[in-house]
């Protein structure tokens, strides 16, 4: 389902403190170019596919597109070069909001390796600046002392003019108060934490204190995984439902594939009479709701124009409330190990 082009311009997000203006939902490209083998085993072949998202979101108002160096080691941000290029000059699309993310990798350590890791993905993607460059993870362990080096690192690619705004991922509140102060005393602006939010996964709403944190401090919560990984589009529950192919299917437990029937059969009555909108369109459009901006992820035309019928409208509280009581009876998503670092 695909919304109108008034509402596909008019949906939009300042993130944070940057005045980085997106559209209300983005999407992830996790899965273009992946050759880890976690979301199939032929990108290659999907590259066609890729490239009928990248202009069906872009055609729809989709701009904000999320991915970084580690996506197919470093294969999504070239293919985004590809597609950039293949796509220039198309007066019917809109322009691109590319955001990448920084690997804290075992040998950086210091604030330079920030700029030089940002400089080889703008090689990689194209590109002379971004739009929003962010650390992927906390660095952990022995490689916690080099946190504070990173945060100077982001500061010195702002400086340096080669992103309009930094952020961070799997920050945990503490970690996003220490950067708001190390980027407000620099001037820096402060476009987002990155995180994993859904029905699903609501732990930094309501246990971590995270979206809270982010809130104090007036940066935006983006959300990965909005659809739980797939769980809350329906395909893997139910009658008939899909097998899980590849390491996901660790996370698609026999009993979350049971326990969520009640939970889809909601999403699409909601979905139904808010105009045929499907589950996966419901999940995203709660993450929107509950004011974060989702990145959920596009493979082909289909999915991207699903992403795109999520801009233009917005669950009811009382929806919101009905869907957040089905949800409780879900045993909920595994945290991503980062947050408690």
């Amino acid at each position: 389902t695909t919304t109108t082009s008034s509402a596909s311009t008019t949906d939009r997000v300042t993130l944070g403190t940057s005045d980085l203006s997106v559209a209300a939902t983005g999407v992830g490209a996790w899965a273009w170019g992946d050759r880890s083998g976690y979301w199939g085993d032929d990108w290659r072949g999907d590259r066609a596919r890729n490239l009928r998202a990248y202009e069906t979101l872009l055609a729809g108002g989709v701009d904000f597109i999320d991915t970084a160096e580690v996506y197919g080691f470093g294969k999504s941000e070239e293919l985004i070069a590809e597609f950039a290029r293949s796509t220039a000059g198309d007066d019917a699309l809109v322009d691109p909001v590319f955001a990448t993310k920084f690997a804290p990798l075992p040998l950086r350590w210091t604030a330079s390796a920030v700029p030089d890791a940002l400089e080889k993905s703008l090689a990689r993607m194209g590109q002379k600046k971004i739009g929003l460059y962010m650390q992927h993870w906390p660095g952990f362990g022995i490689q916690d002392v080099a946190n504070d080096a990173f945060l100077e690192g982001l500061c010195l690619c702002y400086e340096r003019g080669l992103c309009d705004a930094v952020g961070v991922s799997n920050f945990n509140a503490a970690r996003v108060a220490t950067a708001a102060k190390k980027f407000a005393s620099r001037g820096v602006p402060f476009a987002s934490n990155q995180i994993q939010y859904s029905l699903l996964y609501r732990d930094p709403e309501l246990k971590t204190g995270v979206v809270q944190a982010c809130e104090d401090v007036g940066v935006t919560v983006v959300a990965y995984s909005p659809m739980a990984q797939g769980l809350l589009t329906g395909k893997y529950s139910g009658a008939g439902a899909a097998a899980v192919k590849g390491p996901r299917g660790a996370v698609f437990s026999d009993a979350r594939r049971a326990a969520v029937g009640e939970l889809v059969d909601l999403m699409k009555s909601i979905g139904k009479e808010r105009g045929d909108k499907t589950p996966a369109q419901v999940a995203v459009n709660y993450c929107m709701t509950k004011g974060s901006v989702p990145i959920p992820g596009a493979k082909d035309a289909a999915q991207a124009a699903s992403v795109v019928g999520c801009l233009g409208w917005r669950l009811s509280e009382g929806e919101v409330r009905e869907l957040e009581k089905a949800a409780g009876k879900v045993p909920a998503s595994p945290g991503a190990p980062f947050e408690a670092w």
